[in-house]
């Protein structure tokens, strides 16, 4: 029986794939989290299920159960505070990819994030110059990887926009922050209604994240052939890009609100929005503006795995989120 060891365990996307991999393999799971009383999507006590209970940054207290570790699919992740970040996002994996035992050790699925990629998934040196304390560190963990003497046997996945959970908290999973800020978004659709903006972007479900996490960790690992990348494997999970002004139209339909004409968002008109609305820029933020279009290619979802999407379109997220429905059904016309 192979041991599959999950870091952040407790974290949205960490249930999420828990529960595939608890539902779908036969795999012993390490569970590595902090907070047990957070782990509400599977039972702690099932026979196949150990918990690892600790910080990331104490790998040495677990050194003699990741020495017989196959697989690792690590989510863990901090930001916020520079110094945790940096611990954790940097200095944590190295000492993590230390004690696992390279005679044993199959496969490591590494998270960062998509925001660090440009379109061809080639890292963006704007990451490490402009970015927050979590882009940066996880712009300088990716470029230590690819030169790393295990590389052949990480893959690094990058997720783009991660909906998960439910607003109301009913779901046995972790919310996630973007669901989570799906209520707090329809307020602000008087404002948005009125709005165009030239930017895309693309989103993924984490039951969707699990799914392509589930389908390489459960298969044999081979040596990377994307191409343009070397031994270390790129994948960025997401559905098909959708643009900004198809999101605001979709979640206005959603919540009951007409859409108006609409007022393009020129660059000198977003200055003004910044400066009058209370938001707080800073210069990542205002290179995403710049950049407007997190769009890249490919982008995976779990059809590209040989699986099926939980949510492919922004209505089936909005659907599963549980975010009150109030648009009217449209009217069926009649038939003679």
């Amino acid at each position: 029986m192979s041991r599959i060891l999950v870091t952040g365990a407790s974290g949205c996307v960490g249930q999420y794939v828990s529960r595939w991999l608890l539902e779908h393999s036969e795999s012993e799971l390490l569970l590595w989290l902090r907070d047990p009383a957070k782990l509400t999507a599977v039972p702690a006590d099932h026979p196949r299920i150990k918990l690892l209970i600790g910080d990331l940054r104490d790998s040495q207290r677990f050194e003699t159960e990741l020495n017989t570790v196959n697989r690792v699919i690590h989510t863990a992740t901090a930001w916020g505070d520079p110094e945790r970040a940096w611990q954790v996002n940097v200095v944590a994996v190295k000492e993590l990819l230390k004690r696992l035992n390279p005679e044993v050790l199959e496969q490591v699925i590494y998270f960062s994030t998509a925001s660090i990629l440009d379109r061809h998934l080639r890292p963006l040196p704007e990451a490490l110059a402009y970015g927050t304390e979590y882009i940066q560190t996880k712009a300088r963990c990716l470029s230590d990887l690819e030169e790393h003497p295990m590389a052949e046997r990480i893959i690094a996945v990058f997720p783009t926009l991660v909906f998960g959970g439910r607003v109301d908290g009913t779901s046995p999973f972790p919310t996630s922050y973007l669901t989570e800020g799906l209520a707090e978004a329809s307020q602000w659709l008087w404002l948005a209604r009125w709005l165009r903006a030239d930017a895309s972007f693309h989103f993924i479900h984490a039951e969707d994240i699990a799914r392509i996490c589930g389908s390489l960790a459960t298969k044999p690992h081979r040596r990377n052939s994307e191409p343009g990348q070397g031994q270390l494997r790129r994948i960025v999970m997401g559905q098909s890009a959708i643009s900004v002004d198809h999101a605001v139209a979709t979640l206005c339909r959603w919540r009951g609100v007409r859409r108006t004409p609409g007022i393009r968002l020129w660059p000198w008109l977003i200055e003004i929005l910044i400066k009058i609305l209370p938001i707080e820029v800073n210069a990542w933020d205002r290179f995403s503006i710049k950049q407007r279009h997190f769009i890249h290619d490919p982008a995976s979802a779990p059809e590209r795995f040989g699986d099926v999407s939980h949510a492919p379109t922004l209505e089936t997220v909005l659907s599963d989120s549980g975010l009150p429905n109030r648009g009217k059904p449209r009217s069926r016309r009649k038939v003679d």
